[in-house]
């Protein structure tokens, strides 16, 4: 029986990034996902904002070119509101060489990464897996996605709230398309959400998103009906790929931690509430994650525990929480039209970019980061 110092549960951006962080402090880390290959069972798009790009060692060449424009939509597709950045704000990854990337990196850490290997459940350090032998370990670390195996195991918070995304992504030839990020508000295709079209020069990403209460005919059929005509789309010159899964927009969860283990990216909801996006705080949260649980691991002492808390940004997240639930109130196309006339203007212009090219887009975790009682980075 194999024993390790962390194991992370869960192969994706926020898993890989944590693993990476605990090896190089020289703690024994091993990482197990159910997939076996981790270009399967893609859920994101693998939009990247500004603020990551500018914070984060991403490869140049994984992403897609600079988008500056974002075109919002009414229900009637007409006269979209098109909002235009001095700078590049998104780019688009192949996120299947970013995952291959981060497990590289973790496994120069020092990290094993291990495929086709799936977390059956954990009792007091004691961990059963299918695929592999159980390991003994002195924590766990819950990347396993919004609905958490790991979290429910740990008596940790799950994910009360969450959209369902569904997306197709299709090769599409170099050059027939601009950068620019297409979104749809459209109760009929994403209650609670939007539609999008973006494309990171190879590849075309259409997607869907909305309460799953609300869609009444379904992800699939609402997605097929939205890529049929869905403003900005290239022809395919490929075949197609779907890929879909559940977003958590509750905020994170306020217990992220316990003296067993802790939690990091969609399993700890660490999703921007009203833009749904992820990427961003799954890089900052892992960070944090990693220098808490190494301190706790060195030292023993559960106090370091309580300063990977959820509730403290919930804080910050008040007011796009509230935007999350008024988002959610617009259930008819005459709602959604009339949101769009009032973004028309000055101040709703200035909101709209706020929201889609400010710096905000996740509290900044960093200055937790520096506290000598827990590491030193």
């Amino acid at each position: 029986m194999r024993t390790v110092d962390v194991l992370v549960v869960g192969a994706g951006l926020a898993g890989l990034r944590t693993a990476r962080s605990l090896a190089r402090r020289e703690l024994k880390v091993m990482v197990v996902d159910r997939r076996r290959s981790l270009s399967t069972g893609i859920r994101t798009t693998g939009i990247f904002v500004r603020r990551t790009l500018d914070d984060f060692d991403l490869p140049d060449q994984l992403l897609g070119p600079g988008v500056r424009d974002v075109l919002l939509y009414p229900p009637s597709r007409r006269s979209p509101i098109r909002l235009t950045s001095d700078r590049d704000e998104y780019r688009v990854a192949d996120m299947a060489a970013v995952y291959e990337h981060a497990r590289r990196a973790a496994e120069s850490a020092g990290a094993r990464v291990l495929l086709g290997v799936r977390y059956v459940g954990a009792s007091r350090g004691f961990v059963r897996l299918a695929g592999a032998d159980p390991v003994t370990t002195r924590f766990i670390v819950g990347a396993d996605g919004a609905r958490s195996r790991v979290a429910r195991d740990l008596g940790l918070d799950v994910n009360r709230r969450s959209l369902l995304g569904a997306e197709i992504v299709h090769p599409i030839a170099p050059g027939t398309t601009d950068p620019a990020f297409h979104c749809v508000l459209d109760p009929r295709v994403a209650p609670g959400y939007l539609g999008w079209v973006i494309d990171d020069g190879q590849h075309a990403h259409v997607g869907v998103a909305g309460y799953p209460a609300a869609m009444r005919t379904g992800i699939r059929h609402l997605l097929d009906a939205f890529a049929a005509d869905a403003p900005g789309r290239a022809a395919p010159t490929g075949p197609v790929e779907r890929r879909g899964g559940p977003i958590p927009v509750g905020g994170v969860l306020r217990r992220l931690a316990c003296p067993a283990g802790l939690l990091v990216g969609d399993a700890a909801g660490a999703v921007s509430p009203l833009t749904a996006g992820g990427l961003d705080p799954c890089l900052r949260m892992s960070e944090w994650a990693a220098a808490v649980a190494a301190g706790y691991l060195r030292t023993g002492d559960q106090r370091i525990l309580s300063r990977y808390d959820g509730g403290a940004l919930r804080a910050r997240f008040r007011g796009r929480l509230l935007l999350r639930r008024g988002f959610a109130g617009i259930r008819s196309p005459a709602a959604a039209e009339a949101v769009v006339a009032l973004l028309r203007g000055r101040a709703g212009r200035a909101l709209a970019a706020r929201v889609l090219f400010g710096d905000g887009s996740f509290p900044d975790v960093s200055p937790r980061l520096a506290d000598p009682a827990i590491d030193h980075l």
